[in-house]
């Protein structure tokens, strides 16, 4: 059984967490930034749905370039999601690893990154660099 690329994990991550949006929606619902309008659940049905497609363009090797672009700045775009689960976390436990999470985000935007400028060359090719 072959391994999968990193666009292939790139999209599946992205996919199981653009679905985890509507498997467990209040975890979402209770991160989103308080300054956005309207319900919390529509940011979390939006996000959820962009993760799914910045996901499944990923997957596409037609579309893998500019979806792993898309991964990037949609990892950028919920980065204050993070930063208000820290802030509002309630226990000092809850709220050392949420701020422990924050930096985490940068590997993502590498990997996406990574992957769009990999897009364009066969396999073997990518491999080597």
């Amino acid at each position: 059984m072959r391994r999968p690329t990193s666009a292939q994990a790139l999209g599946a991550f992205l996919v199981g967490a653009g679905l985890s949006h509507f498997v467990v929606p209040g975890f979402f619902d209770r991160i989103v930034p308080h300054a956005l309008p309207g319900p919390p659940r529509a940011w979390t049905a939006v996000s959820g749905v962009a993760e799914v497609a910045v996901g499944t363009a990923v997957l596409r090797p037609a579309t893998r370039p500019r979806g792993a672009l898309a991964a990037a700045g949609l990892f950028l775009a919920v980065f204050p999601a993070n930063v208000q689960q820290a802030v509002d976390a309630v226990t000092p436990a809850d709220r050392a690893v949420s701020y422990a999470r924050l930096p985490l985000q940068l590997p993502l935007v590498v990997w996406a990154l990574r992957v769009s400028r990999g897009a364009g060359r066969p396999a073997s090719r990518a491999r080597a660099r």
